[in-house]
């Protein structure tokens, strides 16, 4: 898909292309680090094979893949599952927050973090990138988490261009790329989960941020969509839709956090007893669902005021 480049930054948007091969370098020296370090505590022993970074998820627990996954929702994910017993390959665009994600959930969590894995998602064929990588680890993943993406706030004439491309490589391009790959080897094994992140921004359009809700909502007919065709292999397919939610998302949006913003860590929650209980789409907060039953009238003037 060529609506991409390589300018500014999301949640796990683009980064510029040297550092980004710099920061590759770090994450595997990292992982190889680890897995020294892993080896000296019997972590082979108790969950296979090392070398490489590439472990497969021990029987207590399932190796869950989460993409933006060093802020916000992506890292309030990664914390849930760990919290659970489940091993991470957690991937990001940015090495250095990468790494203290990791190193945090590490000492929370022992043992938790099996794999760090940095990709910059908006450059062309970044969500491939990524599978390769994981492929290459020969790391099976049970249950992806894409939760990267990031988005723009303003008058449409008024916003870059690069800037809409990036979001809509992040948003749409790799979102599609990384489930059809995974989809893919979970229906040949007959098992496996996806979580797509979408937004109540799906439910309509919203003016000032346009292209942001008409990529949320791509995202969410997507998933709805392969959860039909995936439920005969025995593959559940998901999408969360979260509202206002204290992310980091809005300083990359260049906007003020509003005061009935939930926190990460409910949304998290709120999204992994979704997923235990097989919903199709999980909306966190009764207000959010409430939302749904508006007239789309008002909840199209509702959002222009608000990102005005």
């Amino acid at each position: 898909m060529a609506l991409r480049s390589n300018a500014g930054e999301g949640e796990d948007g683009a980064v510029n292309s040297n550092a980004r091969g710099r920061e590759e370098s770090l994450c595997i020296a990292m992982e190889t680090k680890g897995a020294g370090f892993m080896k000296m505590w019997g972590y082979k022993d108790r969950f296979g094979v090392i070398g490489n970074g590439a472990r497969r998820a021990g029987q207590n627990g399932k190796t869950v893949l989460v993409t933006g996954a060093t802020s916000g929702i992506g890292l309030a994910m990664a914390r849930e599952f760990a919290s659970r017993g489940c091993h991470l390959v957690l991937s990001a665009s940015r090495e250095r927050p990468l790494r203290k994600v990791a190193a945090r959930l590490e000492r929370e969590f022992p043992f938790s973090v099996i794999a760090v894995i940095c990709q910059n998602l908006a450059e062309d064929g970044g969500g491939i990138g990524l599978y390769e990588k994981v492929s290459d680890r020969n790391i099976t993943v049970d249950v992806l988490v894409n939760n990267a993406g990031f988005g723009l706030v303003g008058e449409e004439i008024s916003l870059s261009l690069v800037r809409e491309r990036d979001m809509i490589g992040v948003n749409i391009a790799a979102v599609t790329e990384l489930t059809h790959l995974f989809l893919r080897d979970m229906c040949q094994r007959g098992e496996g989960k996806i979580l797509n992140v979408a937004s109540v921004g799906a439910f309509q359009p919203g003016p000032y941020t346009g292209a942001y809700y008409a990529t949320k909502a791509y995202v969410a007919n997507y998933s709805r969509a392969l959860r039909v065709e995936a439920k005969k292999y025995g593959v559940q397919v998901s999408v969360l839709c979260p509202g206002t939610t204290r992310t980091a998302f809005f300083d990359k949006a260049g906007s003020a956090v509003p005061i009935w913003a939930m926190s990460a860590r409910k949304v998290a929650k709120a999204a992994f007893r979704g997923l235990e209980k097989n919903r199709e789409m999980i909306v966190p907060g009764a207000g959010n669902k409430l939302l749904r039953l508006l007239p789309q009238r008002v909840k199209l003037q509702g959002v222009a005021m608000l990102k005005r």
